[in-house]
């Protein structure tokens, strides 16, 4: 039976445009870049460079050992262990997501700056000058790599997690046969094997901490992504900004590269002939409560203390019983962008995705790729990229407007906010097609070829097989792409258009102004609603294991 064809080309070419239009802003920042700037490099080169370039390592590499250890310690007590109070902590080790980084770095400098709650506790036995020696510097880098890392740890723990639930028994089995304590089985059998998962963890941390403005201005720690925006913002250099960007893609280029490799030669953790599930262990006795203590205290540092801090500072400021207008507005403001660009995101990801399983060319092939690189785009970078192309589009409107003599419409796109939408859809585009690509692969083309054999057209089998198997799917990228866009500062900062706040900003200016404790509500307001889909995420982690 011939094929049906009427709506491939369609979709392909909504792949294809999807492709452009992510690749768009880095085609835009490489332009810029090669304008010349006479007298600023000098500068950059002498006092910018040397130190941003220094900082971003040592937090990058600060922030990967923190999360490397958190992160895959953690997730391989859970996944092959039993301990007091396990069957809890499955649901609460990922919860730190739902603490944007900004948000975390606020809290703790508030908790141990000079006359917080810190430094008062500790007057109770010390004078304050003693109090003051003996609290830790949270503005600092030090203090800025415990922030990240401890609100960054579940990107890493549930990658690991996955792969160590997944390993064959045999192994350690075997292992265990040739004498191998629970420590040599860890170094040799568990970690080697989870490298792959490991690898895609510590790049999502990288380039998470790589797209952070907030955290790392408030803390004092000169970034390139900071110099970037000190740059456009302070020295009004955007060519200058475009040219540092270049230096930090190629940085996210090495890091994906990094992850790429990290992944070579993927073991297979299932063996043909013993495909049983690898048992957890039950610790006992003083054993069993250091695992606990060991998988609790990164959620109590990385979520219940920010959360208990934002509540009391809420309920002392009387922000819950006299709610400020302004923050219906900021609320408002962000959930519209969120939907908006989580509904955009989520058709132009499944008809990228739709477009390779229909015709799986090159092409298409190649076109799904490019979509998904916008999760490497730190926002800031995103956002100067997609300044030019946006105003251009807004001037060439008003030249048609004039030409025709109609009244100027201004500026149509960054002034609506659409800009801004547009900057959430590439950047976070990458999340909806992972999971529909998922949920395709589960999906056997069986069904697509008894939809056929039947008579039915493409439209009717993606209205009948495709949409009702692909619905977890679906909803879980929905609600990942809302809560990342509700939580996005760096871009949110640049392109929201004039005089409009979201949640996001006006925590950022509480901040700013020194004010941090009156923008406790509205960072409440975007923990309590990432809580939940954090939650979603974690319901089916938990897989029963082989018997003990």
């Amino acid at each position: 039976m011939t094929r049906a064809r009427g709506a491939e080309p369609l979709v392909a070419a909504i792949a294809l445009l999807t492709a452009a239009a992510v690749a768009l802003p880095v085609i835009a920042i490489v332009i810029l870049a090669l304008q010349p700037v006479a007298d600023l490099w000098p500068h950059l080169v002498a006092y910018v460079l040397p130190q941003a370039i220094v900082d971003t390592a040592l937090l990058l590499a600060g922030v990967g050992v923190i999360t490397l250890l958190l992160g895959a310690g953690t997730a391989w007590l859970i996944s092959l262990h039993d301990f007091p109070g396990r069957a809890m902590l499955v649901w609460l080790m990922p919860l730190p997501l739902a603490i944007p980084t900004y948000i975390a770095a606020y809290v703790y400098a508030d908790l141990f700056e000079p006359l917080g709650l810190a430094h008062r506790a500790l007057t109770s036995w010390l004078s304050p000058t003693e109090a003051m020696a003996a609290l830790p510097r949270l503005r600092s880098l030090p203090g800025a790599v415990f922030v990240f890392g401890i609100v960054l740890y579940p990107y890493v723990y549930l990658s690991a997690r996955a792969m160590f639930q997944l390993q064959s028994a045999e192994f350690t089995e075997a292992a265990k046969t040739l004498g191998a304590n629970l420590w040599d089985r860890l170094w040799r059998i568990s970690l080697p094997m989870a490298r792959p998962a490991l690898a895609v963890g510590l790049a999502l941390v990288s380039l998470e901490t790589l797209n952070d403005i907030g955290a790392s201005e408030y803390l004092g720690v000169r970034t390139l992504t900071l110099s970037i925006f000190t740059t456009w913002l302070n020295r009004g250099s955007l060519a200058g900004a475009a040219q540092l960007s270049c230096l930090l893609l190629v940085i996210a280029a090495g890091l994906i590269a990094i992850e790429r490799y990290g992944r070579r030669n993927a073991i297979t953790e299932f063996s043909a002939e013993s495909p049983r599930l690898m048992p957890r262990t039950t610790f006992h006795g003083l054993k069993g409560w250091a695992a606990t203590a060991a998988c609790l205290v990164p959620v109590l540092l990385g979520f219940l203390v920010p959360l208990l801090f934002l509540t009391r500072q809420s309920l002392q400021r009387g922000l819950f019983a006299h709610f400020d207008n302004a923050l219906w507005h900021n609320t408002l403001h962000s959930v519209t962008f969120a939907v908006l660009a989580t509904l955009i995101a989520l058709g132009l990801g499944f008809a990228t995705t739709l477009a390779v399983r229909w015709r799986p060319t090159p092409l298409t092939s190649f076109a799904s790729h490019v979509a998904q690189t916008g999760y490497a785009l730190p926002g800031l970078v995103l956002a100067l990229g997609l300044l030019t192309p946006v105003l251009a589009f807004d001037n060439a409107l008003n030249a048609v407007a004039g030409g025709l003599g109609a009244p100027l419409p201004g500026l149509v796109v960054m002034g609506s906010g659409a800009a801004l939408v547009i900057a959430y859809v590439i950047r976070f585009l990458a999340i909806p097609t992972g999971f529909i690509r998922a949920g395709f692969e589960r999906i056997p083309r069986d069904y697509d070829d008894s939809a056929r054999a039947a008579g039915a057209s493409q439209m009717t089998s993606m209205r009948r097989i495709y949409l009702p198997l692909l619905r977890p799917a679906l909803l879980g990228a929905v609600i990942v792409v809302f809560v990342d866009c509700l939580k996005e500062l760096p871009a949110t900062l640049l392109l929201r258009p004039l005089n409009v706040e979201t949640l996001a900003t006006s925590i950022y200016q509480h901040a700013s102004r020194g004010s941090f404790e009156d923008g406790a509500l509205a960072a409440l307001l975007i923990v309590a609603v990432s809580i939940g889909p954090v939650i979603w995420l974690t319901r089916f982690s938990d897989m029963p294991q082989g018997p003990a």
